[in-house]
């Protein structure tokens, strides 16, 4: 009897495996044992999935007031809320970027579906930079090796979120007379961070790159074009470069106005070809780079490391310059800019998240001031208004307040703060 109720009882509990065996997929145990993929700066760069931005978070006249955690918390999920998912930063000598790393590691175990990566920027100067001497654009700062150091350490740190460091921010320019320094500076960091990762001492994965002025990468004068730069152009592992169609409204306005054959149109229409031209005045810089890379045969990803649209000015682009300054032409630019950008592959860290009010502290209606699409107190710039629309931010705040429209959502409000460029002879085909 035991014997057989013992057959009994095996038979059943194998029809049973069998049964269960049926209705269940097969697991593979060699899957089961992989770990999850990291992301990396390849799979994220020129992704339209991932919107990148360049952020600061700084709310107040003077960077003596750090952003604090709880404040970049916040202005983490606004950004995760418009679907950014990698910042640019600038510098690792202050505060904000170790904070911002903490802020984002905080949020990543807090929620395991929250996602945000870094561009960390080290900041780089000349000898004398920022000083009463004269500076010394020959010669690389003392502090230049700590800047490294610290980026190099933040990255080893998170490198779960910091996917790029870039060597300087418009540290080539000649235009930037405070600090720029030669090609030679920059190229002999990015050589040093190239190195490290061959040593095992930053991540394979990590991309280094310099992010600076068009003309700086070799698409503007021919002065720029020097051996040091073509060695940087073959030692990074992709070009950031900036384009500002709105500076030059003031400093290059060929492509800036209303046209002749355009005065039929309606004053939003002579905006809109207006800023068509810009975009193709940033397109064309853009394609001066990639030519001038392609002559050294060099093939690799450029991206825009800035671009951007201010929308207040008491100066150069306000109602007495060259009228290119309001929520609506920004409006414009960034959308042109991210269908641009995205249907191509190329991240444009758009400048910026939020407007920082310590840029032109003496001057707050100065345009360096208003370059964000929120406002310091979170209000939306018509850039996002869709945004405030489909309930994006809905229970977010900033500073305590909730994410609303400016000009109380009134249209006809803002658009008389909107002014018409200068009519004259434009001709479109040439950008």
């Amino acid at each position: 009897m035991i014997l057989r109720r013992n057959i009994v009882v095996v038979v059943f509990t194998m029809l049973m495996l069998s049964c269960n065996q049926e209705h269940k997929p097969k697991s593979n145990p060699k899957l089961a044992m992989q770990p999850k993929k990291s992301i990396t700066a390849e799979d994220i760069l020129g992704n339209p999935n991932y919107l990148a931005i360049s952020y600061g978070g700084y709310r107040k006249s003077s960077r003596e007031f750090q952003p604090t955690i709880l404040q970049l918390k916040e202005d983490m999920r606004i950004l995760q809320a418009m679907n950014i998912k990698i910042l640019r930063t600038y510098n690792v000598q202050l505060a904000q970027a170790s904070n911002l790393l903490k802020a984002i590691r905080q949020l990543k175990t807090e929620d395991e579906t929250f996602e945000m990566y870094v561009m960390l920027g080290a900041w780089i100067d000349c000898k004398n930079a920022w000083t009463d001497k004269e500076p010394d654009h020959t010669t690389e700062s003392v502090k230049n090796t700590d800047e490294i150091d610290r980026a190099v350490a933040l990255a080893n740190q998170y490198p779960d979120i910091v996917k790029v460091i870039a060597v300087g921010n418009e540290a080539m320019i000649k235009w930037a007379t405070s600090y720029y320094v030669e090609p030679n500076v920059i190229l002999k960091w990015v050589n040093y961070l190239q190195n490290l990762k061959k040593e095992g001492k930053l991540s394979k994965d990590l991309w280094i790159t310099s992010s600076d002025d068009f003309a700086s990468w070799g698409g503007g004068e021919e002065s720029y074009r020097v051996k040091d730069l073509e060695d940087l152009i073959r030692a990074v592992d992709y070009i950031s470069m900036h384009t500002y169609p709105y500076h030059n409204t003031h400093y290059n306005p060929e492509f800036w106005g209303i046209s002749d054959d355009e005065n039929g149109l309606s004053s939003e229409e002579k905006i809109e070809a207006a800023m068509q031209r810009a975009l193709k005045f940033a397109q064309s810089q853009y394609k001066a780079v990639v030519h001038y890379m392609e002559s050294l045969g060099v093939k690799k990803p450029i991206h825009i490391g800035e671009t951007g649209w201010a929308t207040v000015s008491n100066g150069h682009y306000g109602p007495n310059g060259s009228k290119a300054t309001d929520e609506f032409k920004e409006a414009l630019y960034y959308k042109y800019m991210r269908e641009w950008t995205n249907k191509e592959g190329i991240s444009c860290f758009y400048f910026e998240a939020f407007d920082e009010p310590w840029k032109d502290a003496h001057n707050k209606k100065g345009s360096e001031n208003h370059f964000g699409l929120i406002t310091v107190d979170g209000k939306a710039k018509y850039a996002l208004w869709d945004l405030v629309d489909k309930g994006s931010f809905e229970g977010l705040t900033r500073g305590g307040n909730a994410i609303i429209k400016t000009y109380k959502g009134n249209k006809i409000e803002m658009m008389k703060n909107v002014e018409l460029p200068v009519v004259k002879k434009v001709t479109a085909t040439d950008f």
